[in-house]
């Protein structure tokens, strides 16, 4: 079971991350390159939370290792490719704040539970923008396939985590994920309304 985990995620992660740079490069999504920032330096912090805290190795949490070069490949792709509505607003950079203060008391306290915790809120204030987004959008702007791929990567990857904070950190993924599946579509039911209202 251990080794099918590890393959799935690491193929899930894998196969989500050139669909989305594949995606985001032809301009059929607009993500916000916000998010994916956060979730860079949430994702390391999380991995080095969690390997402090006890004997463990990077696989035991294999989709926070797997979660990291995702995220920073297309953070990078992003801010490279993305159009100017990917870009930092005003409330994106609020939430950078808040990202930053929790990170300097992470860096005080040296607590590696307190920390994980304190990471995993990073990782919930990540999904702030595009749910602020998907809110107000007229029709989705993210991949439903991607993001099914993000909802079952955790999943798989509770057949080998090892310890509280690398299930803590799988099922924050799933909650987190299942919801913004939900705003997406929301957005689709919005835009299918729309189009039915200019038909008439």
């Amino acid at each position: 079971m251990r080794t099918l985990s590890l393959v799935a995620v690491c193929a899930i992660n894998l196969g989500i991350g050139v669909r989305y740079c594949w995606l985001v490069r032809r301009g059929r999504i607009s993500p916000a390159l916000a998010m994916w920032v956060f979730f860079t330096v949430a994702t390391v912090g999380s991995l080095l939370t969690y390997l402090g805290e006890g004997r463990y190795s990077p696989l035991d949490n294999i989709l926070n290792t797997a979660d990291i070069l995702l995220v920073g490949t297309v953070a990078v792709w992003i801010a490279l490719y993305g159009d100017r509505s990917t870009r930092f607003t005003r409330f994106d950079l609020g939430c950078l704040v808040a990202v930053t203060a929790i990170v300097i008391a992470w860096a005080v306290t040296r607590e590696h539970a307190v920390a994980h915790s304190a990471i995993q809120a990073i990782l919930v204030i990540a999904y702030f923008p595009v749910v602020r987004r998907l809110w107000r959008a007229e029709r989705n702007t993210e991949s439903f396939t991607m993001w099914i791929g993000l909802l079952v990567a955790p999943a798989f990857s509770l057949l080998s985590s090892q310890g509280v904070l690398a299930t803590v950190y799988a099922v924050r993924a799933i909650v987190c994920t299942g919801l913004l599946l939900l705003l997406m579509l929301r957005a689709e039911r919005r835009a299918r309304a729309g189009q039915a209202q200019f038909a008439r």
